[in-house]
C-alpha cells in the first residue's frame, strides 16, 4: 500500500498522516539546516577555535543523547574520526542514559570537553539531567546543544549559557509524531557540518546530492513497498562505519512503528557472522547499507552475496549507490548513478528516509497506526516516568 501518493484524509484513516509527511519533507529540511548552517558557520567555528585556544591538550568531543538521539552520535563518529579534527578532538558517542545512571565511568575531572548534546525537544530528564552532572564532575566543560525545539529545556538552559552554543534545526524538523524523522537527519546533518573538514563547496555538494537522494527515496516508494508486500516478520538492518552506527536507528523505526510485531535486528556487516546471523528464517528480510568506500564496499557486498547464497532469508536487498563493477547481484534499492558518490555518513540521510519508509509501510501492514505507535500507552513520544536522583559529585 503506497502512501506517499495517498489525500490527507485517507492517510488520517489509516493514522499516518503525520509520520508520512515527516518523512517526506526532510530533504527541504536538509536544505533548510544548510541554510541555517551557513547562517551560524562564523560563530561556530569562532566558538571552536577558543576552546581549542584555552586548551592545552587535546579535546573530548563527547556526542550524547537517548534513543534516536543517542544514534546520531554511532552516525555521525566513525565518518569524524576520518574527516574530523583528530589533531585538536577526540570524538566519542557515550548516551545520556549512561552519563546519568553512572556518570564517573564516563566523564573525567581533569580532561578538556565538549558534550554535544542532541535532542528532539530537551524535555527528556535524561537530556537535562547529563549535561548537570557533566558540569558537576568536568572541570573544563563547554556544550553544544543541537535540538529542534526552541521552547524546551535544553535549548532554554543554553541561551543564557555563554559556555553553550545553542544551534536551533529547523521548526518542522521537531517531529509531531511518535518515532523520529526530520529531526534524527537534521541533528546528523548538523553535526557533520559543525565537525566535517571538508571544504564548504564539498560540504554543499554533499547536502545537494543527499536531498536529490531523498526525493528519490519518495518517487520510488512503489519499489520499497513491493518489498513489504512480502509475509515477514523479521528485519535485519547491517552496515559499516557511519551506516553500522546508522543500522540502530533503521531498526529501532522498524521497532517503533509496528510496536514491537516485527522482530528487529542490527550489527555490523562484519560483525553479524558471529553469532546474531543465527536470528535469519525463510520470513526475514535482510536490508544492507552499502558504503562508497571501495574497501569497506567489499565487506558490505560479500555479506549481502553469503546471505543471498545461502538462502536463509525471505530476500536479501542492498540499499546501494551503484558503483560500476562493484555492485550487488541481487536486489538492490538504488539511486540515479549520475549523482556523485557521497561519503558514508551523509549517505545516512537518504539511505534512513528509505528505511523510514519501509517502517511506515509495515506499520500499515500490520494494522498498526504510525502516528500513535504505542496502544498501551507505556512507551510516550517524551519519555516519561524516570526518576533522576540527585548526584553528588
Amino acid at each position: 500500500m503506497q502512501l506517499f501518493t495517498k489525500s490527507q484524509n485517507e492517510l488520517k484513516d489509516l493514522g499516518a498522516a503525520i509520520t508520512t509527511q515527516e518523512i517526506i519533507q526532510q530533504p527541504g529540511l536538509w536544505e533548510e539546516a544548510w541554510d541555517n548552517y551557513q547562517d551560524k558557520k562564523d560563530v561556530i567555528d569562532s566558538f571552536l577555535q577558543q576552546i581549542k585556544k584555552e586548551s592545552s591538550s587535546k579535546i573530548r568531543v563527547v556526542f550524547t543523547g537517548a534513543g534516536t538521539s543517542a544514534y546520531v552520535g554511532d552516525t555521525v563518529l566513525p565518518y569524524l574520526n576520518n574527516a574530523g579534527d583528530t589533531d585538536s578532538f577526540i570524538f566519542e558517542s557515550i548516551p545520556t542514559t549512561d552519563l546519568v545512571s553512572s556518570p564517573k565511568d564516563y566523564l573525567h575531572e581533569n580532561d578538556w570537553t565538549v558534550l554535544v548534546s542532541f535532542a528532539r525537544s530537551g524535555n527528556s530528564p535524561e537530556s537535562v539531567t547529563a549535561v548537570s552532572n557533566a558540569n558537576k564532575v568536568v572541570k573544563n566543560i563547554r556544550h553544544i546543544t543541537i535540538t529542534c525545539a526552541a521552547d524546551g529545556a535544553l535549548a532554554k538552559a543554553a541561551a543564557t549559557d555563554k559556555e553553550n552554543l545553542l544551534l536551533l534545526m529547523p521548526e518542522r524538523s521537531n517531529d509531531q509524531g511518535f518515532a523520529m524523522t526530520g529531526s534524527f537527519t537534521c541533528m546528523t546533518l548538523t553535526a557533520l557540518l559543525v565537525f566535517d573538514q571538508s571544504s564548504v563547496a564539498d560540504k554543499e555538494s554533499y547536502v545537494m546530492t543527499a536531498t536529490k537522494m531523498g526525493k528519490e527515496v519518495i518517487e520510488h516508494e512503489g519499489n520499497l513497498d513491493k518489498l513489504v508486500a512480502v509475509d515477514f516478520n523479521r528485519i535485519v538492518y547491517l552496515g559499516s562505519g557511519s551506516l553500522a552506527g546508522l543500522t540502530r536507528e533503521a531498526q529501532l523505526k522498524v521497532l517503533e512503528l509496528t510496536a514491537g510485531k516485527i522482530a528487529t535486528m542490527f550489527d555490523s556487516s562484519m560483525g553479524f557472522r558471529h553469532g546474531p546471523k543465527s536470528f535469519v528464517n525463510e520470513q526475514t528480510l535482510v536490508f544492507v547499507f552499502v558504503s562508497n568506500d571501495p574497501y569497506t564496499r567489499k565487506y558490505d557486498l560479500d555479506i549481502l552475496e553469503e546471505i543471498q547464497q545461502d538462502q536463509i532469508a525471505m530476500q536479501t536487498i542492498a540499499i546501494a549507490q551503484p558503483v560500476e563493477g562493484q555492485n550487488f547481484s541481487g536486489t538492490t534499492i538504488d539511486f540515479d548513478n549520475q549523482h556523485s558518490l557521497l561519503p558514508e555518513a551523509y549517505l545516512a540521510l537518504p539511505f534512513i528516509m528509505a528505511a523510514q519508509t519501509v517502517s511506515l509501510l509495515a506499520s500499515i501492514k500490520v494494522k498498526n497506526t504510525p502516528d500513535t505507535p504505542s496502544k498501551s500507552g507505556t512507551v510516550n513520544r517524551v519519555v516519561k516516568g524516570v526518576t533522576i536522583h540527585d548526584y553528588k559529585d
